[in-house]
């Protein structure tokens, strides 16, 4: 049997296996950023998880930034459990989309078999009471960071697909189970939760690199236009507490505010809220909404040890938000 551990700290412990025939003992660096990140290691050809991602509802009255677990809604609304077309092993990073009568939760379904996320969906007439779908977009690589949005009539879809090297953009032909690639948005490197918005006419994306140290910042004309490096790059460097991207971009009382993953010392940690003061083609600044996070772990339950997504919307005269959360 072998444990394969990659990129660990340099705290040792040791792991004690009982296979019925005594203990057996195996030392390795502890808290691998393998296991951080959601991987697999196999005992026996059995794929043990380390964690566990579900997503939940949390609403506030007046503040987008002031939200508590929703009222009359029992989190989580969703877990892996819900999954009906493939075995997953967790979901995480909801994006949410409100038609006319249906609210729809987009997200990512890790594939216990294929070691990789697909994206999925489920459906809800209430938001109480949620329906699993089904996959809807399976690449051969990785997916993840579904940021559902609609512009002009269409529903588009930009996933993370840093395994290709790409930003890529979907097209709903039948919302909400049908789509089409529509091409890439930016090429040629491992980007992580794109992030795009509309302001001012133009488009506007954050990316980060999987090192989550660092926010650089895009803008184009048209969506499969050119996009272009904003001159401020990187807008945050050297800092995972803030650099990674936790959402969609709210746009309220014409303010922007984009929200910021903490994956310091660990990944998923809280979620924080910045409002962009200065956004054009060639400067840039925001400040916090708090020096508090908005989304921290609870402690217990179904987010007990994090937090690290956040659609946040206002429906029925007050603020509802997707959130993910890790036991």
């Amino acid at each position: 049997m072998k444990i394969n551990i990659a990129k660990t700290s340099l705290l040792t412990i040791a792991i004690f296996f009982s296979f019925g025939y005594g203990i057996v003992t195996y030392k390795y660096q502890a808290f691998p950023y393998s296991i951080i990140q959601g991987t697999y290691h196999q005992i026996k050809g059995t794929p043990v998880m380390k964690e566990d991602w579900s997503i939940g509802i949390y609403e506030g009255d007046k503040s987008p930034f002031e939200l508590t677990p929703a009222k009359n809604i029992t989190n989580p609304v969703l877990t892996k459990d819900d999954v009906t077309d493939v075995e997953a092993s967790f979901i995480a990073d909801p994006f949410l989309i409100h038609t006319q009568d249906k609210y729809f939760i987009f997200f990512e379904v890790y594939d216990k078999n294929k070691h990789k996320g697909d994206i999925g969906y489920a459906v809800s007439s209430d938001m109480k009471k949620w329906q699993y779908g089904k996959i809807v977009i399976d690449e051969p690589f990785h997916l993840s960071y579904p940021h559902v949005f609609k512009w002009e009539g269409d529903y588009y879809l930009v996933p993370e697909s840093n395994e290709d090297f790409s930003v890529r953009l979907y097209k709903a032909t039948s919302f909400p189970d049908k789509w089409e690639y529509q091409g890439n948005l930016l090429a040629g490197y491992n980007y992580v939760d794109p992030t795009v918005f509309r302001y001012n006419n133009k488009w506007w994306m954050f990316v980060s690199p999987k090192s989550s140290n660092v926010l650089n910042l895009y803008y184009s004309d048209d969506l499969l236009g050119e996009w272009r490096a904003h001159p401020s790059n990187p807008i945050i460097k050297n800092d995972k507490h803030i650099s990674r991207s936790a959402g969609r971009v709210l746009i309220h009382n014409d303010k922007v505010y984009r929200f910021a993953q903490d994956d310091y010392p660990y990944y998923g940690k809280q979620v924080y809220a910045f409002e962009i003061t200065e956004l054009s083609d060639s400067t840039y600044s925001e400040k916090p909404v708090s020096n508090n996070p908005i989304l921290s772990k609870t402690g217990k339950g179904w987010n007990g040890i994090g937090m690290h997504q956040i659609d946040v919307q206002r429906l029925k005269n007050k603020w509802f938000a997707v959130v993910d959360g890790k036991k």
